[in-house]
């Protein structure tokens, strides 16, 4: 882990997608922040020892999805599969299939495993899962003030992790698509889906894979825009919104959708499946809702813990 020393930060973008904004002053204090996403090997370790099941391996209540198909309410999750030419963009099931047997040891399905990539982030986590790693290993899921604030690495309002240049001098900076998603990955950065941990340059407090790779959950409700900070007087600077967090599931239901009754929470980052014709989210700024219950391929999370008194010198955690 990696201590974050906290402090103050423009939070949001004006320049991207609407749930982005507005632009506001927060404050968050010092906490510990897992250097990359938890590993395959890291989650195995918990599910061997604890003998975890994982929402993506249990059957679905027929009850929460009255209407389905019985046949995709085994165990399974989503698997994202490259479309043959372009599609339509906005209906996401030109390249996501409900595969049965899809789960976090099985990435693409049965006759698929994670032996030969331990070091690769674990995917197929829903929400549930990743709070039950983090108990289990004496951490929590960071807020999504605090997850933005790391993310930056000291860049604050710059538009990546590693400034404002999209690719610097033509370097990869992470594993993102290059090409027109959903059929055409150019792999300029390497990678086809995703990586090791750490392939590509850590940020400014030495943090790999805040963007691109995987998404990663927050523990915050989903609102559909930032709250604004205090109104400022002609004297004075607005007050930040100090630790910030989004405790109430209300304005989260996507109302008059699928699954619709179910809330989400605020995932960060991006994943290896943001592509620049489609989401350019592989941003601090960027956030998307995604439903509790939800497991999918490009999907994991990164531990925190909170604590206020700064490390000793040469001092780590975990």
């Amino acid at each position: 882990m990696r201590w974050i020393a906290g402090g103050r930060f423009r939070m949001g973008s004006e320049d991207f997608f609407p749930e982005e904004r507005p632009v506001h002053e927060v404050s968050v204090d010092g906490f510990w922040i897992d250097a990359h996403p938890v590993t395959n090997a890291e989650f195995s370790r918990f599910a061997h020892a604890t003998h975890y099941v994982t929402v993506a391996e249990r059957p679905l209540d027929p009850d929460q999805y009255q209407g389905a198909d019985p046949a995709l309410l085994a165990p399974g999750s989503l698997v994202f599969h490259k479309a043959t030419g372009p599609v339509d963009l906005r209906d996401y099931r030109n390249w996501w299939e409900w595969v049965p047997g899809a789960q976090w040891s099985h990435p693409g399905g049965p006759g698929t495993g994670v032996r030969k990539r331990p070091d690769h982030p674990v995917v197929h986590v829903a929400y549930e899962d990743a709070v039950a790693y983090a108990s289990w290993a004496g951490k929590e899921l960071p807020t999504e003030a605090e997850w933005e604030f790391a993310a930056r690495g000291g860049l604050d309002g710059a538009a990546f992790a590693w400034g404002d240049d999209h690719v610097p001098d033509g370097k990869a900076m992470a594993n993102t698509w290059q090409g027109e998603f959903p059929w055409q990955n150019l792999r300029l950065d390497g990678y086809e889906g995703t990586s090791p941990v750490g392939s590509f340059p850590p940020n400014g407090y030495g943090l790999v894979d805040m963007t691109g790779n995987v998404w990663e959950w927050t523990c915050d409700w989903y609102a559909p825009r930032h709250p604004k900070a205090s109104t400022s007087s002609c004297c004075a600077p607005a007050d930040p919104l100090i630790n910030p967090r989004v405790t109430s599931p209300n304005r989260s239901y996507d109302r008059g959708r699928p699954g619709e009754h179910i809330p989400r929470r605020v995932i960060k980052g991006g994943s290896h499946l943001c592509a620049p014709n489609y989401c350019l989210r592989y941003r601090p700024a960027a956030r998307q809702p995604q439903m509790i219950d939800s497991s999918m391929a490009h999907l994991g999370f990164r531990c925190v813990v909170r604590r206020s008194d700064p490390p000793r010198e040469g001092q780590t955690h975990g």
